[in-house]
């Protein structure tokens, strides 16, 4: 479970606010070399400003690369080669686009509370199958069960309370 809300929260970083952050293009895939490689892997990144991020690639062949990745990604953003560093000039979100951000979010907020209920379900049938072959008793069983479903209800408020911060933060102007 404390997977599920490190992955959530990974997810999150990813997820524009008010401010340039590096988290928006450190994962995005660039073809280099013939394989897709993340950006962190090519690139040095950077907010030097507030709304702006800088990109110094490790190798300046691959400059038209993450050029043409940042391109077609869906970011909204486009990118300013200077000689060789790209620039991010981040562009003010929109009532719109903070609306459709907040969808995004809750989107986010319900694959983790499935994947902390996935794992619920499959610590119930593991304790399910102990009961069975005889390993624990019965009220064992059930005691499992307990803290279990005490385990779930605990990260699921974790996921809503991160949740809660991350839309603050994207509807703040």
């Amino acid at each position: 479970m404390k997977g599920a809300i490190s992955v959530y929260e990974e997810d999150l970083r990813g997820i524009r606010s008010g401010r340039a952050s590096t988290a928006l293009v450190d994962r995005l895939l660039v073809e280099y070399y013939g394989q897709d490689t993340e950006m962190r892997q090519l690139a040095t990144i950077s907010t030097p400003e507030p709304m702006q991020i800088l990109i110094r690639p490790f190798d300046k062949t691959a400059v038209k690369s993450i050029e043409k990745a940042i391109r077609v990604s869906d970011l909204g953003v486009n990118p300013n080669v200077d000689g060789d560093v790209i620039r991010l000039n981040m562009p003010p979100l929109t009532r719109e686009r903070r609306q459709e951000l907040v969808k995004f979010l809750h989107k986010r907020m319900e694959d983790a509370r499935i994947a902390v209920r996935n794992i619920r379900r499959n610590a119930n049938d593991d304790l399910r199958d102990f009961e069975r072959e005889k390993m624990i008793s019965e009220d064992e069983k059930d005691h499992g069960e307990a803290e279990v479903q005490k385990l779930t209800d605990k990260y699921i408020e974790e996921i809503e309370e991160i949740g809660k911060r991350k839309e603050k933060e994207i509807l703040e102007v």
